[in-house]
């Protein structure tokens, strides 16, 4: 087990560092984004090519973040519901939901987007607007995210795994995600403002 944890290791550092590099990407979207309004306001010219690169950076962002976002529990989840479970139920669910849902859906997708990204690589396609960017680097992005979601669908099944067999703390014990953490927030304020009100 101590083995399959540091591939676990492994693979979560790896993610994390690209999901912190490519982060970056939304503030340069921001930036084209914000020069092309500029210019097209200023100058009337617009570029095709740069409204599709802020697509497709967008696209880097969200595909190639989430597993990043899977390792550290900021994925879409019902907290209200999850929260009020016994840990050992949260454990269950979280291994089941990896292995039952995560893994086979990622697999079919990379089956499904190896040929889309080659079909599209050997004709070399091309935008369909005027000046647009090639179509092939961005259909790649499905692949590759799909490779690293699955990655970390594995480490997320080990570190489970470990959990429940006391090996490593419980996550679900400890952790609260950023969005229950605004929620109680929220709630801790809603209380101090009736309280000044009465």
């Amino acid at each position: 087990m101590q083995a399959l944890l540091g591939v676990s290791r492994a693979i979560d550092a790896f993610n994390t560092l690209i999901g912190r590099w490519v982060s970056w990407l939304i503030v340069v979207a921001v930036i084209i984004s914000a020069t092309n309004a500029i210019i097209r306001k200023i100058f009337d010219v617009s570029s095709n090519s740069f409204l599709e690169l802020q697509w497709v950076l967008f696209s880097v962002v969200f595909l190639l973040c989430s597993p990043w976002t899977l390792l550290n529990n900021e994925h879409i989840r019902i907290d209200i519901i999850n929260h009020s479970l016994p840990l050992k139920l949260r454990g269950w669910i979280d291994m089941i939901g990896h292995v039952l849902f995560l893994l086979p859906f990622t697999l079919i997708l990379l089956y499904m987007s190896v040929p889309f990204f080659l079909t599209s690589l050997s004709q070399n396609e091309q935008s369909f607007s005027a000046g647009g960017l090639p179509q092939w680097p961005a259909k790649s992005l499905i692949m590759i995210a799909c490779v690293l979601l699955l990655l970390q669908g594995i480490s997320e099944i080990i570190k489970r795994a470990a959990m429940m067999r006391g090996i490593i703390p419980d996550s679900n014990a400890t952790a609260i995600s950023a969005h229950r953490a605004a929620e109680l927030e929220a709630e801790r304020l809603a209380a101090v403002i009736t309280a000044e009100k009465h």
